[in-house]
């Protein structure tokens, strides 16, 4: 052995036993981890399509499953300024491998343009989350070999540790061609792209694949997307590497039978569990699974909750320094009362006024200033503190304070409101008393989902038409029915005695057609008849929907009759059996032009009357009319004063439409059951005020001559009534 081979091992022998010594000195405690661990989420999101929608939004989390918007549901940054089409959709957010900062990259498109307008991605970075800079990317203007390119899809960003370069990967669209999923690496500055893009996945079934997400597991990338053609919804394919060889792993992951695109997945801090989310854009809304192995998912919606209505975005962990500069940024301690719950509170219905500190929370008639249970949702750097109660005026203090700012103190006044009546946003309600049950019957569309896309109708029960009881859903069109899938709106019901047993016949609208279903209780459970009952539009109509159906049964015969329409109205005699219309007895009814929908029939002291809905139900000045008639289907006649409830603006009522009518059993005693605009958050919504609304109930009064009283809409509606 020479010297120079003898110094070369002496010289690794020292440099590993100083290495040793370096991972393993003697005595030394354990060096700290100087990453500052996550401990909360930001959400990054779109709304919908159109103007204002097309935005980038934000929200934070402690715990990824209670979300609050920031900047009160508003953009963070200008779609117009960023973007060359003018809208911004799909944000996806990555934290750089280094933790110094942040990158985002959204769709550059403004959906109304056309769903095969857009060419390009919009790149950004920050530093803070606050300041971002902004660049632009067109696909076919930067690489001639996709000059055909006719749309370019919800892009991400992964780090590649291989290249050591920030991986862009999109899906895009040349000419005729199905969708693909393309990757392409970014330029040192997150600039522009510095590679020709390049296909990422290859379907076996040549399925057109957009929405990719990627998640590094176990060593291993696995690959979410959305396709279409044979199997439709969402698949994963693995790879060990990330950008060649994935395999499809399995398909029809999404726990819904819903269209579903926009996949993200996020891990919950400190735990092996992943939250896979997507937007089931069919209905306006998301779903929330959880999982560790990426082969089973369950379903953890009820567990989840937003002040708002994303659309496909992405959540990313933060530390606790990035949610107090977010909250401080975007986060008032006026904000803090919209996330208040608790028994009893109606808390889509709370009035703030920012100027004077003072909040107006409607409640049941059982909550006492000392018996308020209200809670605030745990944001991070937020805190609220009950001060003082004052009984005898029904008020309460809050101290709110967010970080080291001023702590704000808040006067909250407790409001005896009946109206809505129920919790939540429901719409078109029609009400029934069952002699049977000797219970009143509440049976309403569910709303809250954008372009009335709710699939399923719930019951509410109640002895005295104030305390109501969530009876729960009585009719999923998803596993009820048959025929229809979409559009669950504007029901009606009858009780029917039969052989001497009660029957209840529950009609309602499904994809604009009518269904009729039946069930032993008022409660249901429900069966379909496995067909529509009205399914092609009347002789003698053009134009409309076939929508909105009403049943009535006539005292003076016992015969029944269904009504419909939109922009006319029809009416028919049923059948003994009330699933089928009696032949040749349809009619046209219309009473004039300001006839739009929502039809409903009552009877008092010999005369037949008839209320309907004019305008729009996205419309302030949605109202209900009223005629009379002298047999069910005979000619209406319009009085010349014949509005029966309209917006009252001093108090912020708005939309008042869609009504049906209860008379107290025995009594001359009668109320007006209808829907509004939320309160009062609704006249600001826009269109959207017309798919979140609420239900409501005021009394109904008739002059001497049995002409209606018009009624006044009230925020405190009715006192409890009792059934002798």
């Amino acid at each position: 052995m020479n010297l120079n081979r003898i110094s070369i091992i002496s010289s690794l022998v020292l440099s590993l036993s100083l290495h040793f010594l370096y991972l393993v000195p003697l005595n030394a405690k354990p060096v700290a981890n100087t990453v500052p661990q996550p401990e909360a989420y930001l959400f990054v999101y779109f709304t919908g399509n159109g103007k204002g929608g097309e935005e980038i939004r934000f929200a934070i989390s402690k715990d990824g499953y209670h979300f609050k918007s920031l900047n009160r549901n508003q953009p963070v940054l200008s779609s117009t300024e960023i973007s060359a089409s003018g809208g911004v959709r799909d944000p996806h957010i990555l934290r750089t491998h280094d933790q110094k900062g942040f990158y985002m990259v959204a769709t550059d498109m403004v959906s109304a343009k056309g769903w095969d307008s857009n060419r390009g991605i919009v790149l950004m970075k920050s530093k803070d989350l606050i300041k971002w800079t902004t660049s632009r990317i067109n696909i076919p203007e930067s690489f001639k070999a996709f000059q055909g390119v006719n749309r370019v899809w919800a892009p991400q960003t992964i780090y590649d540790p291989v290249h050591k370069k920030y991986m862009i990967y999109f899906s895009m669209r040349k000419g005729n061609e199905r969708d693909k999923i393309y990757y392409a690496y970014a330029n040192k500055d997150f600039t522009s792209l510095e590679t020709e893009p390049r296909q990422l996945f290859f379907h076996p079934d040549s399925n057109a694949c957009i929405d990719g997400d990627i998640i590094l597991k176990d060593g291993k990338y696995h690959l979410i997307f959305k396709t279409e053609g044979s199997t439709k919804g969402l698949g994963i394919a693995v790879s060990n590497s990330l950008t060649t060889g994935y395999q499809l792993a399995k398909q029809g992951i999404q726990q819904t039978t819903d269209p579903v695109e926009g996949a993200g997945v996020f891990k919950l801090n400190g735990s092996n569990t992943y939250i896979l989310m997507y937007d089931i854009y069919t209905k306006g809304k998301y779903q929330f699974t959880k999982t560790t192995d990426f082969e089973h998912f369950t379903v953890v919606d009820e567990q989840v909750s937003m002040d708002f209505h994303p659309r496909h975005g992405t959540v990313m962990p933060i530390t606790k320094t990035e949610a107090e500069a977010l909250m401080d940024k975007w986060f008032s301690t006026d904000d803090v009362f919209s996330t208040l719950k608790g028994p009893g509170i109606k808390a889509n219905n709370l009035v703030l006024d920012t100027a004077a500190k003072m909040v107006s929370v409607p409640v049941n008639d059982n909550i006492t200033a000392s018996a308020f249970k209200g809670s605030f949702l745990n944001l991070p750097d937020l805190n609220v503190k009950k001060l003082t109660v004052n009984e005898a005026k029904g008020t309460l203090n809050y101290r709110v304070q967010i970080g080291s700012t001023p702590a704000v103190t808040y006067q909250v006044s407790l409001k005896k409101f009946h109206n809505p009546v129920l919790p939540g946003y429901f719409a078109d309600p029609e009400i029934m008393y069952s002699e049977k049950n000797r219970l009143f019957y509440l049976y309403p569309t569910s709303d809250g989902f954008t372009g009335w896309s709710g699939t399923y109708f719930k019951a509410f029960s109640s002895p005295d038409l104030v305390t109501w009881k969530d009876e729960g859903v009585i009719l999923d069109l998803n596993k009820d029915v048959s025929w229809a899938k979409r559009n669950a709106w504007a029901p009606c019901i009858i009780e029917k005695k039969i052989d001497g047993k009660f029957k209840y016949f529950y009609y309602y609208t499904a994809a604009q057609k009518i269904g009729v279903a039946v069930a032993d209780d008022p409660a249901g459970p429900f069966k379909d008849t496995g067909k529509p009952l009205v399914e092609n539009r009347p002789e003698g109509t053009r134009g409309g929907q076939l929508i909105d159906p009403d049943v009535f049964t006539d005292p003076q015969t016992g015969k029944s009759y269904l009504y419909w329409g939109n922009g006319y109205l029809a009416g028919a005699e049923l059948n003994a059996d009330m699933i089928s219309i009696k032949a040749g007895t349809t009619v046209i009814l219309t009473p004039d032009r300001t006839f739009r929908e929502g039809t409903y029939v009552f009877y008092r002291n010999g005369q037949y009357y008839f209320t309907w809905s004019e305008d729009d139900t996205r419309s302030v000045n949605y109202k209900v009319r009223y005629g009379t008639s002298s047999g069910p289907l005979s000619k209406i006649t319009v009085p010349e004063n014949n509005i029966v409830i309209s917006k009252l603006d001093e108090k912020g009522i708005y939309g008042t439409g869609h009504n049906s009518v209860i008379q107290v059993p025995g009594k001359d005693e009668w109320y007006l059951v209808y829907h509004r605009f939320t309160y009062p958050t609704g006249i600001k919504m826009g269109s959207a005020a017309g798919y979140n609304r609420e239900v409501c109930i005021d009394r109904l009064t008739f002059k001497a001559d049995g002409s209606i009283q018009p009624v006044t809409p009230t925020h405190e509606g009715i006192k409890a009534v009792t059934v002798r």
